[in-house]
């Protein structure tokens, strides 16, 4: 896989879409996963966050943060002069969860991002995922200061058999690492599924 052909838009030629959601808790860095890696300015829709957001919304482990996502981060990457993906990340918290059937209608895959001092967040995505059948790898952002735990630790204590990558997401090399193992990942399973010769 080859990031960043000329516009494909502009040749004239045919172009294939692939959309890829990138999900998880309230706070793993989807938002910064999408800034990090596309080649446009990503769309973002962040607010504040309230006083009336906190009692709502669980800050453990992230008392700095000042933002958060209510609909959606939109991002683009251009593969080749056929190829374009779409990221949309997720919001995390539990009552904006309602958009995620929407965002989820025609994805390819999804990246399960994991915060590994609130794993809990992760449990949702991953049962929305397999209960759609939509592949998914997880990512497992390794934040500043955060304990170490090796990939087959955080699958075991996830009880999830799905690919799964170190990753830190400010980092656009290691965005294109995780980007890469999903579509991967898809691509055995739509091999596996028939639906591809």
């Amino acid at each position: 896989m080859v990031f960043g052909g000329s516009d494909p838009y502009m040749s004239g030629l045919p172009v294939t879409t692939a959309k890829i959601l990138i999900a998880g808790g309230f706070g793993v860095g989807k938002t910064t996963l999408v800034g990090s890696i596309s080649e446009i300015p990503p769309l973002r829709t962040e607010e504040l966050i309230t006083e009336v957001s906190r009692g709502v919304d669980d800050l453990t482990g992230i008392q700095n943060k000042t933002t958060t996502t209510v609909a959606l981060d939109f991002g683009r990457i251009t593969i080749d002069d056929y190829l374009v993906l779409y990221l949309f990340g997720t919001p995390g918290q539990d009552r904006f969860w309602f958009m995620w059937n929407e965002l989820s209608d025609g994805a390819i895959g999804a990246v399960v991002l994991v915060d590994t001092r609130r794993l809990d967040g992760a449990f949702p995505a991953v049962d929305f995922f397999e209960s759609r059948g939509i592949p998914f790898v997880i990512g497992v952002n390794c934040f500043d200061g955060a304990e170490y735990y090796s990939v087959d630790e955080v699958l075991r204590a996830l009880d999830v058999s799905a690919p799964a990558i170190l990753c830190d997401v400010r980092d656009r090399e290691s965005c294109k690492d995780v980007l890469i193992l999903l579509a991967e990942h898809a691509l055995t399973m739509a091999a596996a599924a028939g639906g591809l010769t």
